[in-house]
């Protein structure tokens, strides 16, 4: 099978290579998948160019999310999953070498989840990190109905998908932060009610304006070493952070502002979610999709010879939306 490798971490250019490999043989427990879509995301990144450590061994296949269809079942499996279209998740995770930039990978049966019906395969590329954060950033401690969100950054990736969910839970009020107008654009027309050009806009200022006054009730935070300060001036006294990206490491966080607004800090990442978390998350996923109430962003399809120029694509934080490779 054809694939992107890298045997050491380093610039996209110098490290990925496209290579021809073995076709993987499904373990017991395991499923085969001919991948169709493979999605790559910021973590995949950081991971290739050394700045997320890992004890994965080298050669690695990079790319945690995809999407394919189930050839080959291991031991133990069913075999009328033999033709299912399914999305990936955590396949690059683990100490797993082989990730979803390959015409085939392998992984443990659950890792592969059935595609509802008419579920556009590039953007079912996209669900393992970016949907499933988004979700539980919207979901966890009680959810956000009735509640005033701030989604930063709300034309990323994470952060479209974390508009419409908040929408769809009820919440009261959605503001977004975004840096251009053709982003503005899109955060509203995924459910925002208000947007903020942080390139030009007082935040904190903006978004008190907007609430009145009161600030809202949670923040649904992409960068906190950058957002930080401002989340404690719009943050209404007893609310919430949900945390999931920075872009600086370390970072440091007044003390004083913190306590003496009673706020709360809860910091997750995806690939850590606790198996009921996930499977109710899924579920509700689903359940949308299903609905046809659900919009996807995908900013750039390229084909796997393109995975160096996808990976800078995404590191320079040049596309709007999700950046998946296609595999024949």
């Amino acid at each position: 099978m054809r694939a992107a490798i890298y045997e050491r971490t380093g610039p996209a250019r110098e490290v990925l290579k496209l290579v021809d490999l073995h076709d993987p043989e499904p373990a017991a427990g395991e499923v085969r998948v001919k991948v169709q879509w493979s999605g790559i995301n910021p973590s995949d990144v950081k991971t290739r160019a050394g700045v997320r450590p890992t004890a994965t061994p080298f050669p690695r296949v990079p790319h945690s999310d995809g999407m394919g269809t189930i050839d080959k079942v291991g031991a133990g499996m069913d075999r009328s999953r033999i033709g299912e279209q399914v999305w990936l998740w955590n396949a690059a995770w683990d100490g797993r070498t082989m990730g979803t930039a390959a015409q085939f990978v392998t992984l443990p049966s659950p890792q592969a989840v059935a595609l509802p019906q008419g579920v556009p395969g590039d953007a079912a590329a996209c669900f393992g990190i970016p949907a499933l954060t988004a979700l539980h950033a919207v979901r966890t401690d009680g959810g956000v109905q009735g509640k005033a969100v701030l989604v930063a950054g709300g034309a990323g990736s994470v952060g479209h998908y974390a508009i419409q969910f908040a929408r769809l839970s009820g919440a009261a009020r959605i503001i977004a932060t975004v840096s251009s107008a053709a982003k503005a654009e899109l955060a509203r027309a995924a459910g925002a009610h208000e947007v903020v050009n942080y390139r030009n806009e007082d935040v904190a200022q903006s978004v008190m304006a907007l609430t009145g006054g009161a600030g809202v009730d949670r923040v649904v935070e992409v960068d906190i070493a950058g957002n930080a300060k401002f989340d404690v001036a719009l943050t209404r006294r007893g609310g919430e952070w949900v945390v999931y990206g920075t872009n600086a490491t370390p970072f440091q966080l007044d003390f004083g502002p913190l306590i003496a607004n009673n706020l709360r800090l809860a910091f997750f990442m995806v690939y850590h979610l606790k198996p009921e978390e996930r499977l109710a998350a899924i579920d509700q996923l689903h359940g949308w999709l299903a609905g046809g109430k659900l919009q996807h962003n995908i900013a750039m399809r390229l084909p796997l010879q393109e995975v160096a120029r996808a990976h800078e694509i995404v590191e320079s934080g040049a596309a709007t939306g999700n950046v998946v490779l296609h595999l024949d």
